[in-house]
């Protein structure tokens, strides 16, 4: 199973394509799709869609994982990100994908346990669970690869292996590792 993850942005949109195959996770690929801002709204949303369209042509991904919108105190920074979503969602749709939507705080639970999880927190799991040597840069990167991880393991389908250690947790997140692997807890 190949996922992509995206975390729309109307100037960084991050990306981050993972394999999933026998449960263990491996990066594919991942980037950020830096645009400027004295372009158009309508040229930075069409260069998201072509770069976008790029990456799921080389990898060809089944299934997408998006961000779902939060509240936004600045309408306009809203309406920007939508329109952003909007291209992605047409893009995957145009492609086949299967699209699945995923609130932050169920991103950073499904990657760290805890809903609350500060990026940084975020940013190491996810560097963890893919056997990275470093941790993904900027956090539009993270973000996206957390998407990705957290389609596969809420999926259901998916048996997620720790590179570091070879242990095996069958779906469920966290509690259910936790409850499989007691001795690997810190208390």
């Amino acid at each position: 199973m190949v996922v992509l993850g995206v975390d729309p942005g109307s100037l960084n949109t991050g990306y981050g394509v993972i394999s999933c195959d026998s449960g263990a996770f491996s990066m594919l690929s991942c980037g950020v799709i830096r645009l400027h801002s004295f372009r158009s709204h309508a040229e930075r949303i069409g260069r998201i869609y072509g770069e976008l369209e790029k990456v799921i042509d080389i990898f060809k991904p089944e299934r997408a994982a998006l961000e779902t919108v939060f509240l936004c105190r600045n309408p306009q920074s809203a309406l920007k990100l939508g329109q952003v979503r909007g291209a992605v969602i047409a893009l995957a749709m145009n492609k086949g994908l299967g699209l699945h939507e995923y609130a932050p705080k169920e991103v950073k639970l499904a990657v760290t346990g805890k809903g609350a999880a500060r990026k940084e927190q975020v940013s190491f799991m996810v560097s963890r669970m893919l056997g990275l040597h470093e941790e993904p840069r900027p956090y539009d990167i993270s973000d996206a690869l957390g998407l990705a991880l957290c389609d596969l393991l809420r999926s259901g389908r998916t048996e997620a292996v720790m590179p570091q250690t070879g242990l095996r947790s069958k779906g469920g997140g966290w509690s259910t590792f936790v409850r499989e692997y007691p001795h690997m807890v810190i208390r």
